[in-house]
C-alpha cells in the first residue's frame, strides 16, 4: 500500500514533466532519438507520436490480437482482471490522425467493447498511460485507473444512452444538495442551518444569475420542484456537452448528490476543495460536534476525494488543459 500511495504522489509530476518512456515524444523514447515503425526503419513523425519495435518473433503475424489488445467487461467493476502483461505504456497519435491512443508495449489498447481507445487530447492519453504504468505485476486493478474507466464510459455509454444520461440527472434535480436546508428551528440543526447559509446562499445567487431563475429552497428530503425555466436551462447546457464532458459531470453527480455542484465547476465557478467542503457540509458539521468513526468517516472522505477529483481531472485534461 505504501508503494501505491507513492506511485499517486509522483503521478501528478509524471504528467506535468513529462519523465522517462511514459510521456516522451518520439524523439526523446529512444536514445538515439529514432524509434521504429512496425519492423522497419524510420523515426517519429512531427506529430509526436511513439512508434515501438515488435518482438521479432512476432514481427512475421500481424493479426489484429496481436496488434492491439481489448479489456474485458469486467474491467469497469472488477477488481483485478489479470496480471501485468506489457512492459512500457506509451501514447501515439491514432491511426487516422483524431486523437490519441495508449500504446501497450506494441498494441494499441481497445475498450472493453474492442473499440479503439481514441482520446480527444495527449494530455489525457498521457494521463491514462501513466495509470497502466502503475500497474503492479501481480494484477491490473480497474480500481486505481479512474480516468481509464471514465475514457471508457464517455467514448462506449455515454454516445449510446446520452438522451438517458441526461434524463436521470435532469430527475434528481428538484431533490439537488443545494436545495435542501436544514431547519433553523431546532437546536440539532441550526448549526448546520447557519453553515447553509454562508457557503451555499453564494451559489444559489450563481445559479439565478448564470440561468436567470432563482432557485427554490425547501427544507425537507423530499424537496419540491424548481421553475420550469430554470429545469430547461440546466437542460439544455447537459445537451451541448461533450461526450467527455457529460460522462464528467455525471460521475461528479453521482459522488455529490447534486447536479448543481458539477455544473459550477463545469463553468469554473467552483474548484474541487470547495466543492468538497460544500458536499460534506453537514456531515462535516456533525463530525467536529461528535467525532469521527475511524474506517467510516476517513473512508468516506477519501473515497469521495478520488471520485471528485479523477472527474475534474478527466474534464480538464479532455480540453487539452
Amino acid at each position: 500500500m505504501a508503494t501505491l500511495a507513492a506511485r499517486r504522489r509522483l503521478l501528478p509530476r509524471w504528467v506535468a514533466g513529462g519523465r522517462g518512456r511514459l510521456l516522451g515524444t518520439a524523439a526523446e523514447a529512444s536514445p538515439g532519438g529514432e524509434e521504429a515503425r512496425g519492423g522497419g526503419g524510420g523515426g517519429g513523425g512531427s506529430d509526436g507520436a511513439i512508434y515501438v519495435k515488435k518482438p521479432a518473433a512476432a514481427a512475421a503475424v500481424t493479426t489484429r490480437d496481436e496488434t492491439s489488445v481489448a479489456m474485458p467487461t469486467s474491467f469497469m467493476t472488477g477488481s483485478v482482471v489479470g496480471k501485468r502483461f506489457y512492459r512500457d505504456a506509451t501514447v501515439r497519435r491514432a491511426d487516422d490522425g483524431n486523437g490519441w491512443t495508449v500504446m501497450l508495449d506494441y498494441r494499441t489498447l481497445k475498450s472493453p467493447a474492442k473499440r479503439p481507445l481514441k482520446l480527444p487530447s495527449r494530455s489525457l492519453a498521457m494521463a491514462i498511460a501513466a495509470e497502466w504504468e502503475y500497474q503492479e505485476s501481480d494484477g491490473i486493478r480497474p480500481f486505481t485507473m479512474p480516468l481509464m474507466k471514465l475514457a471508457c464510459t464517455a467514448l462506449e455509454r455515454v454516445p449510446l444512452t446520452r438522451a438517458k444520461v441526461i434524463d436521470n440527472l435532469m430527475k434528481k434535480f428538484h431533490q439537488d444538495l443545494v436545495f435542501c436546508r436544514s431547519p433553523a428551528d431546532s437546536e440539532l440543526t441550526i448549526g448546520v442551518h447557519q453553515k447553509q447559509k454562508e457557503k451555499i446562499d453564494p451559489i444559489l445567487d450563481w445559479v439565478n444569475t448564470e440561468f436567470g431563475f432563482k432557485p427554490v429552497v425547501y427544507t425537507t428530503f423530499l424537496g419540491g420542484k424548481q421553475d420550469e425555466g430554470l429545469t430547461k436551462a440546466v437542460e439544455t447546457v447537459l445537451k451541448k456537452t461533450t461526450d467527455c464532458e457529460l460522462a464528467s459531470i455525471d460521475a461528479m453527480a453521482a459522488a455529490a448528490h447534486s447536479l448543481v455542484i458539477p455544473l459550477a465547476i463545469f463553468r469554473e465557478r467552483l474548484g474541487i476543495d470547495e466543492a468538497i467542503e460544500l458536499i460534506r457540509l453537514e456531515e462535516d458539521h456533525q463530525v467536529d460536534r461528535w467525532g469521527l468513526v475511524e474506517g467510516g468517516h476517513d473512508v468516506d472522505i477519501a473515497d469521495l476525494k478520488v471520485q471528485m477529483s479523477s472527474a475534474v481531472v478527466f474534464l480538464g485534461l479532455s480540453r487539452g488543459m
